[in-house]
């Protein structure tokens, strides 16, 4: 008997170690977490109003409003606003919105205010990280990094802001994402 129990603990020992568990303590990498796959399908998306055009990718769940659509799947969500503005923004601007989400966001921190091209034309970019809302089931916040675009012509103001995971390597979706904006009146 003795030899059996010590081959029992033994086996669930090694079985242990080799699934992962007893690796080390605290919590686990969050490499890859909220990470778009590479493989993703994009699809274009136009609004009713048919001013603009935009990939976004395929499959996501869909809500609309008047001006807004927002596209999520699992952590990561893109949302296309149209408005307008008299004039293009400019670094200012972004400086201004920074300032304006730090009192009014949780989990803020100010990232960049630069002025990026992409295929519609110069776009303000102003980055931050912001806390997601809260999962409906496990009431867990994550933290998001945020980039926000905001293209301009001709009065109509067209913001893309697009969150993920803090970490998440999402470069090549959310390029994908910006670089397909074209102005369609």
């Amino acid at each position: 008997m003795k030899t059996a129990g010590r081959f029992t603990a033994g086996a669930i020992v090694a079985a242990l170690v080799l699934s992962g568990c007893g690796q080390g303590g605290g919590t686990p990498d969050a490499g890859g977490a909220g990470d778009i796959p590479d493989n993703q399908a994009f699809v274009e998306y136009r609004p009713a109003n048919n001013r603009y055009a935009i990939k976004v990718p395929e499959g996501w769940a869909r809500t609309e409003s008047a001006d807004a659509a927002t596209f999520t799947d699992k952590l990561n969500t893109v949302t296309v606003v149209l408005g307008s503005r008299a004039t293009a923004p400019d670094a200012a601007a972004g400086t201004a919105d920074l300032d304006a989400l730090r009192g009014t966001t949780a989990g803020f921190s100010p990232g960049k205010v630069s002025v990026v091209d992409r295929n519609a034309g110069k776009a303000l970019l102003v980055t931050y990280r912001a806390d997601a809302p809260a999962d409906p089931v496990t009431g867990k916040v994550v933290n998001d990094d945020v980039e926000r675009y905001q293209f301009w012509q001709s009065s109509s103001l067209l913001t893309v802001t697009l969150a993920g995971p803090h970490g998440a390597d999402n470069v090549d979706p959310w390029r994908t994402v910006t670089d397909s904006v074209r102005w369609l009146a």
